[in-house]
């Protein structure tokens, strides 16, 4: 009926058919945590992302009030030069 062959064949089958079921489990579960892991590294960009647009507002502000001073001491620096040289001229023609 069975020879030893066809005996041997069909074990072969049977056991290759289980590991596979069981390897295709083990894809399976380890396909579920890698989605649950990037599904988790998106909500961390997500807060990364919203926190460097908080800190953007106060950092923009703080280099805009410096750069406004900057601006505002070298208006004033060119102001007293200004005055200086005027009144140095001033002088010259109060003393012709």
């Amino acid at each position: 009926m069975i020879d030893a062959v066809q005996l041997i064949l069909l074990i072969v089958i049977i056991t290759l058919t289980l590991l596979l079921v069981i390897l295709g489990i083990q894809v399976f579960f380890i396909l579920k945590d890698v989605r649950q892991t990037v599904k988790k590294t998106n909500k961390i960009l997500d807060n990364t992302e919203g926190i460097t647009q908080g800190i953007e507002g106060p950092i923009s502000a703080i280099s805009s009030f410096f750069l406004g001073s900057k601006a505002a001491s070298l208006v004033s620096v060119v102001r007293v030069i200004k005055t200086l040289l005027g009144g140095e001229r001033e002088e010259k023609r109060t003393r012709e």
